[in-house]
């Protein structure tokens, strides 16, 4: 009872430096590998080819077996341009060593993440099968760069897969390290092998862990391989606090990974998986102020490790989030000041993700009866008519502090929105995302989401079950008897908002104004645009006051005048009926008192529905 009015109070102040859920994506590739990807989904890898060249010329090691590794994945499911690549120049050691990692990858495909117990004899002889096959693949990728110590990564985790002897592991590691005795990658994969479940023990691995980091110069990610150590100990392990390790060592790798985060700016990528172990851990420990710190940190770089340990990668990436804060609100005193930020966003603008992650619905109804169905929203909406008259265009209105306008509430707010004024409704909301070079939507119905989908040019194609399954869900929901142009337009991922324009088109809905996607929210300064909102977040947004607009007309509510007319006949109605209880010689003050309080009851309607009138 003490701590909810202090996490009433404080949550929504800590949203200070967060994005929304929405804008979150897990593994984000920076803008050079997802050119390399979007052109490789259309079968083009030239780019592929000239991103890894100019990796293994500068000798960026690290760089370069991150992009070998989201290539190889890539081309797991959309494998026409590697082999295109490979039949063009089959000695490119780019290539080569592509087709290497994605031959691990396709055996781990097959054997799955389970347990082992967990996995059938067949899926294992097709595993074993598969890494037999990757050795002379393997061994070319190494003979045509020699000095290369990717390849030695493939081949360390091609050991832990086909459970080489130690002798074969040890002579691996060697020969990575004399290529790079500082490679993270390298060291990772043979963390991976000496840990207990796979070929070692706690103990080994925590030894392996120290000793690379106390060799390691200053800022080196090597510091963060006993925060991983940690992780496969008390999260993957699930080792208990009074196991055979002392609990000393954990809290050492901890501040030892704090030590090393601290040479990066926040929001940096390239350290973006370890402040995401980083947060976990201190979650874990019940330090929610600097697990809080890292989240804001991170940024909308979510990483799929450490959280996929723990079931659906982003959704508990976004669950810790939403509780760490939730626990720094309970922690703060009611009067206090929570926590700030070590780098506030930029006052002087929106912060970055705003303009790159909006969200805009499409409403088969008319404005007036949209209105009156977000009246109940807690969240504030932007209501403007879609161009043909009889669609309404919805978004959510932000909050005018730029440096407040995090939400961690719903996975979207908009579609959180859209489930609850479609609530009871025949007409459904089209729930329309754009973030980045991505683009997609969500169909909301009475309250659930019927579909959903993502054009994404770095992604492969998705199959063909499931885009139509959603194609015929949403014919469905617009009375459309054939589904196969909508399949089609689901199926590619090229030109993303080509692609969201034409469905738009073929449900015959108005087209989209043409900021959106140009900026947060795109129906400002629309004619007739006005904002839903309950009276208190009016009052506060009138007081804080919009950039570029005027004080608030916009909050706003058409009633109907069937609305006006019950109420202005109930009012003396109630109203008689008070003054005849009151002056009777017999009088029961319970009824009377009731016909009074309906009667101020309505009027206090018809005073609130008089101020939000529109006015022009």
């Amino acid at each position: 009872m003490i701590t909810y009015p202090r996490m009433l109070r404080h949550a929504s102040t800590l949203s200070v430096g967060l994005p929304p859920d929405e804008a979150v994506v897990l593994d984000a590739p920076d803008a050079p590998l997802r050119a390399a990807l979007a052109a490789a989904a259309g079968g083009d890898h030239q780019p592929a080819r000239e991103l890894l060249a100019a990796t293994r010329l500068g000798m960026q090691w690290e760089r370069r077996n991150t992009y070998v590794s989201a290539l190889a994945e890539f081309a797991l499911h959309n494998p026409g341009w590697l082999d295109a690549w490979l039949s063009a120049a089959p000695e490119d050691p780019d290539a080569v060593l592509v087709k290497a990692d994605l031959c691990i990858h396709q055996a781990w495909e097959i054997r799955s993440g389970a347990r082992a117990e967990h996995v059938s004899e067949d899926r294992f002889r097709g595993f074993f099968a598969l890494l037999e096959d990757a050795v002379p693949v393997i061994g070319a990728a190494v003979e045509l760069n020699p000095t290369d110590p990717v390849p030695w990564r493939v081949a360390l985790t091609h050991a832990r897969g086909s459970q080489a002897p130690r002798e074969v592991f040890d002579g691996y590691w060697q020969e990575a390290t004399a290529r790079s005795s500082h490679h993270f990658g390298c060291h990772a994969s043979a963390l991976q092998y000496l840990c207990e479940k796979w070929f070692g023990s706690h103990e080994e691995m925590f030894a392996f862990a120290e000793q690379a980091a106390d060799q390691a110069l200053p800022g080196s990610l090597l510091h963060a391989l006993p925060l991983l150590a940690a992780v496969e100990y008390a999260v993957v392990a699930s080792a208990v606090e009074d196991g055979p390790l002392d609990p000393d060592r954990i809290d050492a790798a901890v501040e030892r990974a704090l030590g090393l985060v601290a040479h990066y700016e926040a929001g940096d990528e390239e350290i973006a998986g370890v402040r995401n172990h980083l947060a976990l851990m201190l979650a874990r420990a019940g330090r929610w102020a600097d697990a809080l710190e890292q989240f804001r940190a991170i940024g909308v770089h979510a990483t799929e490790f450490p959280w996929a340990y723990l079931g659906d990668a982003r959704e508990q990436f976004l669950d810790f989030r939403t509780g760490v804060r939730i626990q720094v609100a309970m922690n703060t005193p009611l009067f206090g000041r929570p926590p700030q930020p070590a780098v506030l966003p930029d006052g002087a603008g929106a912060p970055a993700w705003e303009s790159e992650h909006c969200s805009l619905a499409v409403v088969s109804a008319t404005l007036d009866t949209v209105a009156e169905a977000t009246s109940a929203n807690s969240t504030p909406l932007r209501l403007a008519t879609g161009a043909n008259g009889w669609h309404t265009l919805v978004e959510v209105a932000l909050d005018p502090d730029p440096a407040r306008r995090g939400s961690l509430m719903t996975r979207d707010r908009l579609v959180g929105a859209a489930g609850v004024f479609t609530t009871r409704e025949r007409w459904t909301a089209l729930v329309l995302h754009r973030s980045g070079d991505r683009r997609g939507f969500t169909l909301v119905h009475n309250g659930d989401r019927l579909a959903e989908h993502q054009w994404d040019p770095a992604a492969p194609v998705p199959d063909l079950e499931t885009t139509t399954a959603t194609a015929e869900t949403v014919a469905r929901a617009y009375g459309i008897d054939d589904a196969r142009p909508l399949i089609a337009l689901l199926r590619g991922n090229d030109d993303a908002p080509r692609r969201q324009a034409e469905l738009i088109a073929a449900l015959r809905m108005p087209p989209l104004p043409e900021t959106f996607g140009t900026r947060a929210e795109a129906l400002t300064g629309l004619p007739g645009a006005r904002i839903v909102a309950r009276r208190k977040a009016a009052v506060s947004r009138q007081k804080a006051g919009t950039s570029g607009a005027a004080p608030d007309a916009a909050y706003t509510l058409r009633r109907p005048v069937r609305w006006w007319a019950l109420r202005l006949l109930m009012l003396p109605f109630f109203t008689a009926l008070a003054v005849w209880g009151w002056q009777a010689d017999d009088v029961l003050f319970v009824k009377p008192l009731i016909a009074t309080l309906a009667a101020f009851a309505v009027g206090s309607d018809l005073v609130k529905g008089w101020r939000q009138r529109p006015r022009r």
